[in-house]
Parts: structure tokens; C-alpha cells; sequence
């Protein structure tokens, strides 16, 4: 079955740096557009990062330009999400997302930016 597993959440102080890895396995991953979204509580989700398939091109939402790196390792059916400088309102739920024609998500992971 499909599967999208995030990891690498947790709690960090402001100006710090977490690294979320997704997992993917039972589709052709290396096909697939790979984003990050985030939601906070009473917000909507948020598209955060794309990398396209073979990761010709990757597109950020402006609040985490500079700051967050997406990647992916197609030979190992993984996405990542390298977070630098961590702002309070980088606080969310954080899902990994596999786009082709048919979409699938993973169950998230909380990422806690707090003093």
C-alpha cells in the first residue's frame, strides 16, 4: 500500500534547525512532485516546499524562502526538509505530499518552535 511517513519532528528553540524526512514506499516515487505542508492550529494548510519530479525545480512559500531547504533522494524513496532559522510561527503539523494524478499524504509531524 501507499505509505508517506514524516519524521524528525519536535521541539526547538527559535533561531534553530530541524530536519524532516519523509519515507515513501508503494508508488513510483521518482515520478512524483514531493512538497512539505504545514497547518497551525485554527489555520489553513499551507503549501511550504515543492521539488518536482527528478528535483529539476524547487518552489518555497515566501515566509520560509532563505531559511528552508527542500530535497529528495529518489534512490531511496525519500523526501527532506531541512528548517533553519525557526521562527515561532513555524509551529504546525507538517505533512509530506506526493502529487502526480492521484495525491497521497502522510500523517504529519508536530514541529514546536518555543523558548
Amino acid at each position: 500500500q501507499v505509505q508517506l511517513v514524516e519524521s524528525g519532528g519536535g521541539l526547538v528553540q527559535p533561531g534553530g534547525s530541524l530536519r524532516l524526512s519523509c519515507a515513501a514506499s508503494g508508488f513510483s516515487f521518482s515520478a512524483y512532485a514531493m512538497s512539505w505542508y504545514r497547518q497551525a492550529p485554527g489555520k489553513e494548510r499551507e503549501l511550504v516546499a515543492t521539488i518536482t519530479s527528478a528535483g529539476v525545480r524547487t518552489k518555497y512559500a515566501d515566509s520560509v524562502k532563505g531559511r528552508f531547504t527542500v530535497s529528495r533522494d529518489d534512490a531511496k524513496n525519500t523526501v527532506s526538509l531541512q528548517m533553519n532559522s525557526l521562527k515561532p510561527e513555524d509551529t504546525a503539523v507538517y505533512y509530506c505530499n506526493a502529487q502526480r494524478y492521484t495525491t497521497y499524504w502522510g500523517q504529519g509531524t508536530q514541529v514546536t518552535v518555543s523558548s
